[in-house]
């Protein structure tokens, strides 16, 4: 959580001192990532963490009240990261599927990762695992913003008959999990960009090889309208 300082810092002061934290907190948190993707949450320790990044445990915990708190920082640090390849909250429907294609196409470079996040959903179905909130919040959050770019593609005319902006998210979301699952188990067996690309194309009317940020062009019955 940042605070807002109005008054003027010292020569050489307090600012240096804001940027070095954030600068320790970043580390922490890449450590973190890579220890919980190569280790797991559970068997990725504190002591580890602590030692990629050249410090104590207690000096972790200055940054994060425990463990649990790291996890979490990491989850919503990995989700920034994603939000630069889905542009997640646009009013393009298409570009939003696009980047979800796009993400998975990323993700297969990152497999710990993958891995780390499907491991976590699993067990964060257990209102007492550190994880369950930020999940809950999580699918409600993807669900809610993919079911409104299924919206505007239906006000478009490009969303399928008998398919409705519900359905479609709620499958959208089912797909992309159910596919890391099948990569991690066999990466040869599938490509996950591209069967999610196929999949959502039985869901929507839209041009796979537009570059993103450029607009759809209008359907036929769209125009005069």
């Amino acid at each position: 959580m940042t605070t807002t300082d109005t008054t003027v810092p010292a020569r050489g002061g307090r600012r240096g001192s804001y940027a070095k934290t954030g600068a320790t907190r970043q580390a922490i948190l890449d450590a973190a990532l890579e220890v919980f993707s190569q280790s797991g949450y559970r068997s990725g320790s504190l002591r580890d963490i602590a030692v990629r990044v050249g410090m104590s445990e207690a000096g972790l915990l200055h940054h994060f009240r425990n463990k649990g708190a790291m996890l979490e920082a990491v989850l919503e640090e990995r989700d920034a990261r994603s939000r630069a390849l889905v542009p997640i909250e646009s009013d393009d429907g298409a570009e939003v599927l696009r980047g979800l294609v796009a993400l998975a196409a990323h993700n297969a470079s990152s497999p710990g990762v993958v891995e780390l996040y499907t491991t976590l959903s699993a067990e964060a179905t257990s209102p007492d695992h550190p994880a369950h909130g930020y999940f809950v919040r999580r699918y409600e959050y993807t669900r809610g913003n993919i079911e409104r770019s299924f919206r505007r593609l239906r006000d478009e005319g490009r969303l399928r008959h008998g398919m409705t902006p519900r359905r479609a998210a709620v499958a959208a979301v089912a797909l992309m999990d159910g596919l890391q699952v099948q990569w991690l188990l066999d990466r040869d067996a599938l490509d996950m960009a591209d069967e999610l690309r196929a999949l959502f194309a039985t869901f929507v009317d839209i041009d796979w090889t537009r570059p993103c940020g450029a607009p759809e062009p209008a359907r036929d019955e769209e125009v005069g309208r």
